[in-house]
């Protein structure tokens, strides 16, 4: 088997992937996360998908109710065999279902004022810089940090850029942003100290819709550079159907 499994506190498990490359263990995490989310385990409350591991929240009484209590095993000895036999079944070959989108971008600006210091950094023009930025499909390595941020592999090494030695107090919602080679969208208004070098007006995540975050992992993207009048009459009948 190829997940190694561990107890984190007294209602939850830590799943980690212990096979294959480094930069692929989140293709197999989220595999995994989708499976086990597809499995309806009524005791499973959440799962946190990362990098190469999946964290799986429990409910104890109810494990105890349903398995550990004719089992004569402790709470976690059933809730790790459960997830184990699980993981089994998806290491047959079931993989992730992938979404592709769309983002829609306006560089530089007051829109992305880290771009020109961040193509001065990489020895480039700034358009040359967006462009590379924008010729890549992207992949969903994973979401965290505040609700909805993706965290997206695939960024050009050449690209890639320090983080501010000042975060900033308030990132603006929709921002593109690079932080070391990884680039990423923050989906709400929050301190951050990457560098931005444009912004969406997708909205990445809203509470009210039944999936609330836009983007999981496994997802692909590609940015589709377009001018500020194009933003902000996206802006604009985003907020006319309410979802600005």
């Amino acid at each position: 088997m190829n997940w190694r499994i561990s107890p984190l506190g007294d209602r939850a498990l830590v799943a980690e992937w212990t096979a294959g490359a480094a930069d692929e263990s989140w293709v197999q995490v989220g595999a995994a996360a989708q499976w086990l989310r597809q499995a309806n385990v009524p005791w499973i409350i959440d799962l946190v998908p990362a990098y190469t591991t999946v964290t799986i929240v429990y409910d104890p009484v109810r494990v105890w109710q349903a398995l550990a209590s004719s089992s004569g095993m402790t709470i976690y000895e059933m809730a790790s065999e459960t997830v184990k036999e699980l993981l089994g079944t998806a290491a047959l070959g079931v993989r992730q279902e992938t979404k592709h989108f769309d983002v829609p971008v306006c560089y530089g600006g007051e829109y992305g004022p880290d771009l020109e210091e961040s193509a001065e950094r990489s020895g480039q023009r700034v358009e040359h810089f967006v462009t590379a930025h924008a010729a890549v499909e992207y992949t969903v390595a994973l979401v965290g940090f505040v609700p909805g941020f993706p965290y997206l592999a695939g960024l050009p090494p050449q690209l890639a850029q320090p983080r501010r030695h000042n975060p900033r107090s308030r990132v603006p919602a929709g921002s593109i942003a690079i932080g070391g080679g990884q680039t990423g969208i923050y989906p709400l208004d929050v301190p951050g100290g990457w560098q931005l070098i444009g912004r969406t007006p997708l909205q990445l995540f809203e509470a009210a819709r039944p999936e609330p975050a836009l983007l999981c992992a496994g997802d692909r993207i590609r940015f589709i550079p377009i001018n500020e009048e194009q933003f902000l009459a996206m802006k604009a009948e985003a907020a006319r159907r309410g979802e600005g």
